[in-house]
């Protein structure tokens, strides 16, 4: 359990003083701190927040799960007594994508190694059917299914990304191979991070290439992790602000990795790569929680 501080010096040297009545939160634990004599509440990751931790994870999981913000904000008034308006649900979302976000970088998840990547367009703005738009590299873990990698970036496919994110998979482990479509850059990308060089295990990653014109097949294990983020983001009615785009996505990521369930196998994948998180039922919950420790 976190351990209470005084949000004004940081010591622990308090005393209970009585409760603060809230109009959405019901009543809150009030201490007043031996070393400042200032009065202060706990900070538990909802700190001077006016709704409920339910109202706000519910919120959050709901956007990320495929409603827009003005439909969750239409959810709310037919079934809470207080309204928050969509600006206030989107607030949610990137205020706990980030928090949440530096809380699992800590995390080792324990992978299987065949990692399947590539790039697709996102786009910016309410048409979400134009073509082009910003890019969004991604991997995932197959025996997981765990996003084990992201980048995204406003600029068209260019070596320096590719080199960037194949760094970002190396970070968490080495995997055993990396398939990827034929875009040129990957060769060249893969042996600048992963090619005979310093270090031995280095040379055991293998880089496949699936050239779907002569293979006839796509490289379709990444393509349905693409699909999913795209009918998210169409349900949002694309992307606006290139500050919040970013944190929206790394959203959705979360919610694939540690709150909702594959539908092949049954699991959230941060389970199938042994990240033992006592989120409890309310996963967006509990990930705040841990994040705010």
């Amino acid at each position: 359990m976190k351990q209470i501080k005084c949000v004004h010096c940081g010591k622990s040297n308090y005393k209970k003083k009585g409760f603060r009545q809230t109009q959405n939160r019901g009543k809150i634990q009030r201490f007043i701190c031996n070393e400042c004599g200032k009065q202060f509440t706990n900070d538990d990751g909802f700190y001077r927040m006016r709704n409920s931790e339910k109202k706000i994870t519910a919120g959050i999981d709901l956007y990320f799960s495929n409603l827009s913000s003005r439909k969750v904000r239409n959810h709310f008034r037919r079934h809470w007594e207080h309204n928050s308006s969509h600006v206030t649900v989107l607030d949610w979302c990137r205020k706990y994508t980030l928090k949440v976000q530096k809380y699992v970088d800590k995390q080792t998840p324990q992978l299987g190694g065949q990692v399947y990547a590539d790039e697709t367009d996102i786009p910016r703005g309410c048409n979400t059917k134009r073509k082009g738009g910003d890019k969004f590299w991604c991997s995932v873990d197959w025996e997981t299914r765990y996003i084990n990698a992201t980048l995204y970036s406003p600029n068209p496919q260019n070596m320096r990304d590719g080199i960037e994110f194949m760094k970002r998979i190396k970070e968490k482990s080495i995997p055993k191979y990396i398939q990827t479509d034929a875009l040129g850059l990957y060769p060249t990308a893969f042996k600048k991070v992963f090619g005979q060089g310093k270090r031995k295990h280095n040379m055991n990653t293998k880089h496949i290439v699936n050239n779907h014109h002569k293979t006839g097949k796509h490289n379709v294990r990444i393509e349905t992790v693409f699909m999913k983020i795209k009918d998210r983001v169409d349900d949002f009615r694309g992307l606006k602000a290139l500050w919040s785009a970013p944190i929206l996505l790394a959203g959705i990521v979360l919610q694939h990795n540690f709150i909702e369930a594959h539908t092949t196998t049954n699991k959230v994948p941060c389970e199938l790569a042994k990240l033992k998180l006592d989120t409890g039922i309310n996963r967006w919950l509990g990930l705040i929680k841990l994040a705010s420790e």
